[in-house]
């Protein structure tokens, strides 16, 4: 059972990071609009004072905040995507047919009760126009409610067929009939549960923000801690991108979650102090700072004889989390091999969040630098204090170093370089791999036409047979097997250069980083299977 869940979580948490993985981009987009059309920036750079740059940023950021109101059906369509185990784009377009009936269905019930306000009175009633269809304001939970139902049914019927004239009704069609009435039940019913619901994550959230930076703490502490289940987007997303992450009207409009806040807030230039949310997307203190710290800690902690090593498998992983915001990585240098020093990083993560709260800065950088560049400068200190978080981040780089310095030592941790006389460094650069084999070996992401790299992950995962399911996230290979004990981990990461091997009942996790997509096409390739779900 409990490995029934855990399965089940984990799968929900991908499918909920396909939707999450687009937010960004649009985040992103939206900084950049905002650049053209700042005024503190125009005066400094008399070039884009001019009509074609300021009417580009406009209609650039005026044309992507619409996703930022409209998660609902973004994420419905996602989760289906991501739930359905096969004929996946027949569940999303499933998906958003449904949406759209339960929209309506709700609407004519509250109607037909008398329940609907009056569309001046909306703002405080617990009701929204989505889609320009006044219902109950579930924001993004209904997407996230909907999505779910429609992979439950779109798994159990899509493989129903009928014989003669039925025969056009089977596959997706029954699906769709099936849904029908369970999403006109569903409007009906939580037209009474949801605003009970809704009380309580409010509830919640007044919880959290009650609590202050104890609660703060809590929430950078445990999106951390869950990073080896691969369910820690279960705890940022909501946050981001729902009421327990704060509520705020921007321009007119009401937004919920501290990511589409910030988002909504930057793209107008009239709002000149951000909002202050519950919790928002301060994440990159440990990404751009903290771990380099401990990189160092550790690099400097290895053995003499290692050294030349370990930096080889450091510095991409470094530049990598600067850069970009992939931490895992590094997180998967001293997960396993010395498990204090993860829980200690969570511990500093969250207490990173809190000294950003303290000193009351707003600047974000969730994926690294790039992200920080785009989304703080354009603008200007009084708005974000991004200097503060400059501040914080360095400070945090040497409580890094130092903490993690001191433990190394002091306990004796086996980290990167420090093993045991005989046992060999679990991480291996590509260099190192490539003069391990005597010759020119492929690169995880660029196997070879007879097998290379694709031959070896098979064999450290007990055979083609073995393997049931492949898949992947952003950074990891993600698989079910028969038997998770023929797993050989110790040749998954030194011949096939794996930055860390996770187990959980059948499901095992391979981390690649940013070529996993690749690892796993090759993959999927080298054993004659299609791709998961596109049969």
């Amino acid at each position: 059972m409990k490995a029934k869940v855990m399965d089940t979580m984990q799968r929900f948490s991908k499918a909920m990071f396909i939707p999450v993985l687009i937010l960004p981009i649009a985040g992103l987009l939206i900084a950049i609009g905002n650049v053209f059309t700042n005024p503190r920036l125009i005066e400094q750079v008399p070039f884009l004072d001019n009509p074609i740059t300021m009417g580009f940023g406009s209609i650039l950021s005026a044309s992507l905040l619409p996703i930022l109101t409209n998660l609902g059906i973004i994420f419905c369509v996602g989760i289906a995507l991501g739930l359905a185990n096969k004929k996946k784009a027949e569940a999303a377009f499933t998906s958003l047919l449904g949406y759209l009936v339960f929209l309506y269905a709700m609407n004519k019930f509250l109607e037909l009760r008398g329940m609907l306000v009056e569309p001046d009175a909306l703002q405080g009633s617990g009701q929204a126009l989505v889609l320009g269809i006044q219902v109950l304001d579930m924001g993004v939970f209904l997407g996230i409610i909907l999505g779910i139902v429609v992979a439950l049914v779109h798994n159990r019927f899509i493989d129903t067929t009928f014989n003669n004239a039925f025969q056009v009704y089977g596959g997706a069609r029954f699906v769709f009939i099936v849904l029908i009435p369970i999403l006109v039940f569903s409007a009906i019913l939580l037209s009474f549960v949801w605003p009970v619901i809704q009380q309580g994550i409010d509830g919640l959230g007044g919880v959290i923000s009650d609590t202050g930076n104890f609660g703060i703490f809590l929430y950078g502490s445990l999106e951390r801690l869950l990073i080896p289940t691969g369910l820690h987007h279960l705890i940022y997303t909501p946050f981001l991108y729902t009421s327990l992450g704060g509520v705020a009207e921007v321009g007119g409009q009401v937004f919920e979650g501290a990511r589409n806040i910030y988002f909504a807030e930057i793209a107008d230039p009239a709002v000149r102090v951000l909002s202050g949310s519950v919790i928002w997307d301060a994440r990159g203190i440990s990404k751009m700072f903290g771990l380099i710290g401990a990189c160092l800690a550790m690099y400097q902690t290895a053995k003499p004889e290692n050294k030349n090593k370990v930096k080889a498998i450091l510095i991409p992983a470094v530049v990598t989390s600067f850069v970009a915001g992939v931490t895992e990585p590094i997180e998967f240098s001293f997960m396993f091999v010395a498990p204090v020093l993860f829980v200690i990083h969570s511990a500093l993560s969250g207490l990173s969040m809190v000294a950003l709260n303290i000193f009351g800065s707003r600047a974000i950088g969730p994926n690294g630098f790039i992200d920080f560049l785009l989304y703080n400068l354009p603008l200007g200190v009084e708005k974000t204090r991004w200097p503060i978080y400059l501040a914080v981040g360095v400070a945090f780089f040497f409580i890094y170093y130092f903490t993690f310095r001191l433990l190394i030592t002091k306990l004796n941790l086996k980290t990167v370089g420090r093993e045991d006389s005989g046992q060999e460094t679990k991480l291996y650069s590509k260099k190192e791999y490539k003069e391990k084999k005597t010759g020119t070996v492929p690169d995880p992401a660029m196997p070879s036409a007879s097998g290379g790299i694709s031959a070896l992950i098979v064999q450290g995962l007990g055979g083609a047979e073995n393997i049931k399911t492949i898949d992947n996230c952003y950074t990891r290979l993600r698989l079910k097997l028969l038997n998770p004990e023929l797993v050989n981990e110790n040749l998954l990461k030194e011949e096939t250069s794996a930055k860390g091997v996770i187990k959980n009942g059948e499901n095992v996790h391979v981390v690649y980083g940013l070529t996993v997509p690749q690892v796993r096409g090759e993959l999927e390739s080298y054993l004659g299977r299609e791709a998961e779900g596109d049969e």
